[in-house]
């Protein structure tokens, strides 16, 4: 049986694979890598809640993008230890909806044209500069991981997350402003970026198919 993501053009062909790769084994690694930035430091941390909209698609290895976005959200928390008054570092745990509309799906016998529903735990680890004469703007960037929890098409079309692999690697990039509400407190607004670098899908043998996500996010820190 043989599946197809399109845009115009073939994106991508699947097979299905016979093994799925665990998530647990990476997870461990990135939360190790997190405790031990943390625990081999000292200074201040800010932990923060964040809740967000999601524009997501996907980009294609010779330079096409999917122009049919998937609206989602996302909801995260985040930890950011200060070096000093301008550099800190951030890690991120965020619960991030993507995927992309009006895919082609063909299932060997019809085909089908679907919106792709695709949610993941995203772990971006990233520098933080703190910028401007009180410190409030910062400029964040750095890897991100994702760690995919579903994968199915709309209107029933079932499960597709065998399809696709487990974990997403790429570049996390935003910008945004805190604005004080108490002595602890800080309001923020923020605008962020990420693009894939590895490919999505299992076994692919065409063109390489990346996410492409871009986001606005409104939170607390304390």
């Amino acid at each position: 049986m043989l599946f197809y993501i399109l845009k115009n053009d073939t994106f991508a062909l699947l097979k299905k694979p016979t093994i799925m790769k665990k998530i647990i084994t990476t997870l461990l690694v990135v939360l190790g890598i997190y405790t031990a930035a943390f625990s081999q430091t000292k200074g201040a941390t800010e932990f923060g809640i964040n809740v967000g909209l999601n524009e997501s698609t996907v980009t294609t290895g010779d330079n096409q993008t999917n122009s049919d976005y998937r609206v989602g959200f996302n909801v995260g928390v985040s930890a950011d230890y200060y070096f000093s008054d301008h550099w800190s570092f951030k890690a991120k745990v965020v619960y991030d909806q993507k995927g992309w509309n009006n895919g082609y799906f063909d299932d060997g016998t019809n085909s089908y044209t679907v919106d792709y529903k695709l949610n993941y735990i995203t772990i971006p680890l990233m520098a933080n500069w703190h910028f401007g004469r009180t410190r409030n703007w910062y400029l964040n960037f750095g890897p991100y991981i994702g760690i995919l929890t579903s994968a199915k098409l709309s209107d029933g079309g079932g499960d597709v997350k065998d399809f696709f692999n487990t974990t997403d690697g790429g570049l996390d990039v935003g910008i945004g402003v805190k604005i004080p509400v108490s002595d602890r407190a800080k309001f923020f607004i923020e605008l962020n970026g990420q693009g894939g670098v590895s490919d999505m899908v299992k076994d692919n043998t065409g063109s390489a198919l990346r996410n492409s996500t871009s986001n606005i996010n409104i939170g607390i820190n304390f």
